[in-house]
């Protein structure tokens, strides 16, 4: 367990002002805070179900990053809440309460940032609501293509910006270059045919679409396609159908909580042990939980990820690592670092804003700030946003399971791809 460090505002001086505000769950922005102005920041992640060890440390970043600053930007003292999108009823993420988050922070005008959310499928829900709020969000995690460009759904990503106006950016790369990783290890790995299966999801289906595009385009033939019921007590049937196609691989498009460790222990069970026939899946199922779920079915599996694991981090990125292990008990999980990467870019954003008012900054001020973040030197390297709110990265990473734990398989850069 990690250190009991959670609080809803990071100072003393922080939790002081909320007490002595009425009415108000933390300080508003331009208010009166003792002696001081504040602005505020939410982070809105899955902190129940199979993702809950990696997104408390996610939180813990968040936090990181603002005692670092100690818990002030521009002289403006930073009230930070942490939101929860998961419910128990759920076991993840539940859109009804993406949704009400989202609200909720709309109508705050204390907020000036927001940091998420973890799920492609929340940001769905959550971006048209902000964006007519016109606030800031930064996620450490979606990589849904269609949130931010043209290959998704047909009128992706314009429906979900009813202003016109993006709001909302990303620094983590987004499944178009995920699938293009995937097929391209599937090439290295000499397979020539796939079954794909994805979990119906907006994540899922949309980064099993674009492998899919990717592997055609590679020359791979897909043998087949099909969505999974998240829900199923077994897939036993249709792995058996998967393997009388006989493919050398199968790829699943998901994540960890639809059944995504069932899926692989009922491959394996149909004479496709992972030696033979390789399974690949992307950054929705590297997480610790998948290896105690599938148990030995787990071995030999791989599994893509839309950046780097921590030991290829920036000389920043290993400062990071150190402090945070001096820190926390508990360990560095894959998106740990994306989180505090989402977190500076955002209290830089908000900083500078705040600068140019003069004080507590206006909505609009702070996305123009997030957006103009180039050349910015973080854990995860130097990059920038481009124009649509996607990082400038390219490389990518490809982890196995040897031994019962994931290791780092090789590095894949996508830029020429």
């Amino acid at each position: 367990m990690r250190k009991a460090r959670r609080v809803t505002t990071l100072v003393l001086a922080g939790l002081l002002a909320a007490l002595l505000m009425v009415g108000c769950g933390g300080a508003s922005g331009g208010g009166d805070s003792g002696g001081g102005e504040s602005i505020k920041i939410v982070s809105d992640l899955p902190l129940q179900g199979a993702n809950r060890a990696q997104t408390t440390t996610m939180v813990n970043a968040i936090e990181l990053a603002i005692e670092e600053r100690d818990g002030e930007v521009a002289g403006l003292q930073i009230d930070y809440e942490s939101l929860d999108d998961a419910t128990a009823q759920a076991g993840q993420w539940d859109p009804a309460k993406c949704a009400e988050n989202a609200q909720a922070a709309a109508q705050d005008e204390a907020v000036v940032g927001w940091i998420g959310p973890f799920n492609s499928g929340c940001a769905a829900t959550q971006i048209p609501t902000l964006n007519e709020a016109g606030l800031a969000m930064v996620s450490p995690a979606n990589t849904y293509i269609g949130l931010t460009k043209p290959g998704g759904e047909p009128d992706e990503p314009d429906k979900y910006y009813p202003t016109g106006e993006r709001n909302y950016a990303r620094v983590i790369v987004a499944d178009d270059k995920q699938g293009q990783a995937g097929a391209a290890l599937m090439q290295e790995e000499g397979v020539e045919s796939v079954y794909i299966l994805d979990d119906k999801e907006t994540y899922g289906k949309g980064l099993a679409d674009q492998f899919q595009e990717a592997a055609e385009e590679q020359d791979i033939e897909v043998l087949g396609r099909e969505g999974i019921d998240g829900s199923a007590s077994n897939y036993r049937s249709l792995m058996n159908k998967v393997a009388q196609a006989e493919p050398d691989a199968v790829y699943f498009g998901g994540i960890i909580e639809n059944n995504a460790a069932q899926l692989i222990k009922d491959k394996v069970g149909a004479g496709m042990p992972n030696d033979e026939v390789l399974f690949v899946g992307p950054d929705g199922i590297f997480v610790d939980e998948i290896l105690s779920q599938a148990g030995d079915a787990a071995e030999g599996i791989y599994v893509t990820f839309g950046g780097l694991p921590e030991s290829e981090l920036s000389a920043e990125g290993q400062e990071f690592v150190e402090t945070y292990e001096s820190t926390y008990d508990d360990e560095i999980q894959p998106y740990t670092a994306y989180a505090y990467e989402a977190a500076n870019v955002m209290l830089d954003a908000i900083e500078r804003a705040a600068e140019e008012a003069g004080g507590v900054p206006e909505r609009q001020a702070v996305i123009d700030e997030v957006f103009a973040t180039e050349d910015f030197e973080g854990v995860l390297g130097t990059w920038s946003f481009d124009e649509e709110g996607d990082t400038s990265l390219t490389e990518l990473s490809v982890q196995t399971v040897d031994g019962g734990e994931f290791t780092l398989d090789r590095i894949v850069d996508v830029a020429d791809l």
